[in-house]
């Protein structure tokens, strides 16, 4: 019941609630990445989601339209800012409010990993993604993917109100923590299938 019926609906009044706070950010920070790093604003990208369903998830756009990759150079000055405050992921929350994705959950990776998954690490799709989850708490970019698919399926197994409560509470801790934000401050982890 409360992962199918308690926890979307927990979800979207979050959002709800939330968004006197959430529109004006989209607002300010849109005009700000307009301003200093142009156009396009949001970086849109195809994720597999719960049951390997498909859809676009939204980010603020951190690094120059011509190169959106995974080299730490192509990352803009005001895109660093947003990436270790997170604030990049504020439009995900759209994600969130039409039932793509969780606040919590495991966190939607490339499609191109979906045929490199095991039997047990595609489970983590058996639930939503979310904006933060188990992995995150427990280190983020800086654990191994073999540790983020263990800590993934803990999740999957275990979820439950009092784990998500740990999971968001605990995420608003580390944000305000700088020692805890990405490896090597603004780079990306390893790619799944550069680890096999």
């Amino acid at each position: 019941m409360y992962k199918e019926i308690l926890k979307p609906f927990l979800d979207k009044s979050f959002i709800i609630i939330t968004a006197p706070i959430i529109i004006p950010l989209i607002i300010i920070i849109s005009i700000l990445i307009a301003l200093f790093d142009g156009f396009p604003i949001f970086f849109i990208q195809e994720r597999p989601g719960k049951n390997l369903k498909i859809f676009k998830l939204i980010k603020f756009r951190t690094m120059l339209p011509e190169n959106v990759s995974v080299h730490t150079e192509s990352i803009t000055k005001l895109g660093s800012v947003l990436r270790r405050t997170s604030l990049d992921e504020i439009p995900s929350f759209f994600n969130v409010l039409v039932g793509d994705m969780s606040l919590i959950g495991p966190r939607p990776l490339l499609k191109e990993y979906i045929n490199s998954y095991d039997q047990n690490q595609i489970k983590r799709h058996n639930v939503a993604p979310g904006l933060t989850g188990l992995a995150q708490i427990m280190g983020r970019n800086k654990v191994s993917w073999k540790e983020r698919f263990n800590y993934d399926l803990d999740y999957v197994n275990e979820i439950n109100l009092a784990l998500d409560i740990k999971i968001f509470v605990k995420t608003l801790f580390l944000l305000f923590n700088k020692d805890i934000i990405n490896q090597d401050n603004n780079n990306t982890m390893k790619r799944f299938d550069e680890e096999q």
